[in-house]
């Protein structure tokens, strides 16, 4: 007969293959009957060994490997790349690029929040919002498709700058988002914001206290959520985001409806910068003159014998770069997306390391739903908005 000293507990395992882990990662669950005791994490399923590779591969050639890290919002894990390469060059991207590139990750970041904060209402019995705000993302996918000619894994953008400029067909549906999306934000709101179903399922529901937070190394809306306003677009400016202004948004209890609500707000800033930087976009080209790392016209590559060498040169990966050390952060859609990178002076990086916010904020997972039902360790876990891909890597 079991006794209150040695309770009967069964493990549970949540995961790897479950439509509500939405990766392929695994919870092996203690539970006391509906009741989470411990839990254990494993992770590996989908592993790559993308820092491996990278020192295999030429440096544009990393660009892909960077696409399938956080796949739901790839623009910012291109041009983080791009800017952390050029960071090693010394090279100086004008205003136009500069501004192009926010207009981009900002879009990115837009179709990340609708799609985890969606999910969040499809997972706590609410899948209208989810259907509704994903005609939105289609809407940025075709803008992607507009400047990249790809959809998910876009592989956008270039050293120095961009494969193409921004044409009047982008600038046209990106002007016609920005009209629309504010209608679908206010009622998708309406939807779940105020919703006292809603709100009973997700306040109190996987919080964390700002000083665990930092203890554990969470950055992004995540940590946003408990209070703490560090937001890398802030505190260490790249591409230009100093000329703007924004609001960083903040929770005060860390919890799931705080992480909802966090990103809610980060969508309507987004849109304030997409509309600020395209109504100020500069003129001037679209990249800089980088000829060791940025492929000539095709036009030249078929007339010109100079500029058929470099194309060869860059496609084979025959150039080398300088030897250095550089670290370099852009404010990712889950936080603080690093690239560590040393070079040898060879055409390959000697070590590359990318700091995947959502590696290090999931191993909190356990301390946050240890003494929750199920049903809300799901939750906690569609609000921190776990990519397998990023977790990985």
């Amino acid at each position: 007969m079991d006794t209150p000293e040695s309770p009967a507990y069964t493990t549970l395992n949540l995961g790897p293959t479950h439509p509500a882990t939405h990766g392929i990662f695994q919870n092996v669950l203690t539970m006391d009957g509906e009741k989470i005791v411990d839990a254990e994490q494993t992770i590996g399923y989908i592993h790559r060994a993308f820092e491996k590779i990278a020192e295999r591969r030429p440096y544009y050639q990393i660009t892909p490997l960077t696409d399938r890290l956080n796949y739901c919002s790839a623009p910012i894990n291109n041009l983080g790349w791009f800017m952390t390469v050029e960071k090693l060059l010394g090279v100086k991207t004008t205003r136009r690029i500069d501004y192009m590139r926010i207009i981009l990750m900002e879009l990115a970041r837009i179709t990340d929040h609708l799609i985890c904060n969606s999910v969040i209402g499809v997972d706590s019995g609410a899948l209208t919002g989810f259907i509704y705000v994903f005609q939105e993302r289609e809407r940025v996918y075709e803008i992607y498709e507009e400047l990249s000619g790809a959809r998910l894994t876009t592989n956008m953008g270039r050293i120095g700058g961009f494969e193409r400029d921004l044409s009047l067909k982008a600038v046209k549906k990106i002007r016609e988002f920005l009209d629309h999306l504010p209608r679908v934000m206010r009622d998708f709101e309406k939807m779940l914001m105020r919703n006292r179903i809603f709100m009973d399922r997700t306040i109190g529901v996987g919080g964390i206290s700002a000083g665990r937070a930092l203890n554990y190394g969470f950055t992004g809306p995540n940590l946003r959520a408990t209070g703490v306003d560090y937001d890398v677009r802030v505190s260490e400016p790249y591409s230009g985001y100093d000329d703007f202004d924004f609001i960083v948004p903040v929770g005060t209890q860390g919890d799931t409806y705080d992480r909802f609500c966090v990103r809610q707000q980060e969508v309507w800033e987004s849109i304030k910068l997409v509309r600020n930087a395209l109504e100020n976009l500069p003129e001037g080209s679209f990249h800089v003159e980088v000829p060791q790392f940025y492929l000539p016209p095709k036009e030249e590559v078929y007339s010109k014998m100079e500029a058929l060498i470099w194309h060869f040169k860059i496609v084979m990966g025959e150039i080398g770069v300088p030897p250095g050390e550089v670290y370099h952060a852009v404010e990712g859609a889950n936080g603080e997306l690093g690239f560590y990178l040393v070079s040898d002076g060879g055409r390959t990086p000697y070590r590359l390391h990318f700091r995947r916010p959502g590696f290090i904020y999931y191993q909190a997972s356990p301390e946050m739903i240890r003494g929750s039902v199920l049903s809300d360790a799901i939750l906690t876990m569609s609000s921190m908005n776990v990519i397998a891909g990023e977790l990985d890597a």
